[in-house]
């Protein structure tokens, strides 16, 4: 059990003298410390709080709360970034206050990439098999020649060697969008660095909306929308009809100034199909 926010301030007042009004701290830990003569109600219309006995509520919140200083409790509450160790010091509770222990992304490639991590520089190598996983995301930027190549589906981004025809162009780094919880770290790294974003994901109504949702939105010029140069074949004859009789279009075609884009969505028209992006995965 954790004390709100809101009534450790009011009871780090009353540790420093103040007099408070009553209806200001209503909880069941202040009707506790009433009913234990801790803390004292007066008044009869504008009734009062005050404290009586500080030593007693500094061995109450120690010994039923772990806390041993209010001051640095409330401090810790207000954190934006806590650590767990943080809140074991202040309350022997390290679930007091949820924490995102991963925060953070993987990335793969299938070539060195040069970057700086925590203002030094390093480089990354890829083995097949595995992934990395970036969690001082913050402080870690890519060389400005790599492009971020941004995959939708987990299978892509697994075989991203097999994909690497499609990529001769760029020097890529790849980004996986998947576990979608950590979706907002990786656009708040996309917007702190310089390198340009290229989406590669499904060639539906979906896909784009992804793309324009939770990418352009975001990225402006920065982002653009992967499509192969054979897309009219691969979705006249690898398409799937269902997919295009299921989605709606989420989003408005005439605010879209990407002329590729308006290419691919007139083709997913033409012939009403959507086209999965797995089907460039190589054999």
């Amino acid at each position: 059990m954790k004390i709100p926010f809101h009534i450790a301030e009011k009871l780090l007042q009353l540790s420093q003298g103040e007099i408070i009004p009553s209806g200001s701290a209503k909880h069941a830990l202040i009707e506790e410390l009433v009913t234990e003569r801790i803390i004292e109600r007066t008044g009869r219309i504008q009734k009062k709080l005050q404290l009586t006995n500080s030593n007693a509520l500094f061995l109450y919140l120690q010994n039923k709360y772990g806390i041993n200083d209010l001051k640095k409790y409330i401090e810790v509450c207000q954190k934006e970034n806590v650590q767990r160790n943080e809140l074991v010091a202040i309350s022997s509770d390290s679930k007091l206050k949820k924490v995102r222990t991963f925060k953070g992304f993987l990335i793969n490639s299938y070539v060195p990439v040069q970057a700086t991590l925590n203002g030094k520089a390093i480089t990354l190598n890829f083995t097949n098999g595995t992934f990395q996983f970036i969690y001082d995301f913050e402080n870690f930027v890519p060389d400005k020649n790599i492009t971020i190549v941004g995959i939708e589906n987990p299978e892509n981004f697994r075989f991203i060697e097999k994909q690497k025809y499609l990529f001769k162009e760029i020097q890529p780094l790849f980004v996986s969008r998947y576990p979608q919880n950590q979706s907002k770290d990786l656009i708040k790294w996309l917007q702190s660095i310089p390198n340009n974003y290229l989406h590669f994901g499904d060639f539906d109504f979906a896909g784009i909306g992804i793309y324009l949702n939770e990418f352009k939105k975001y990225l402006s010029e920065k982002a653009s929308f992967f499509i192969p140069e054979n897309i009219k074949n691969l979705i006249s004859e690898n398409g799937n009809k269902a997919r295009y009789d299921q989605q709606k279009i989420n989003f408005v075609v005439e605010t879209i100034q990407e002329e590729n884009l308006l290419q691919l969505i007139n083709v997913i028209h033409k012939y009403k199909k959507g086209l999965d992006q797995e089907i460039l995965i190589r054999k």
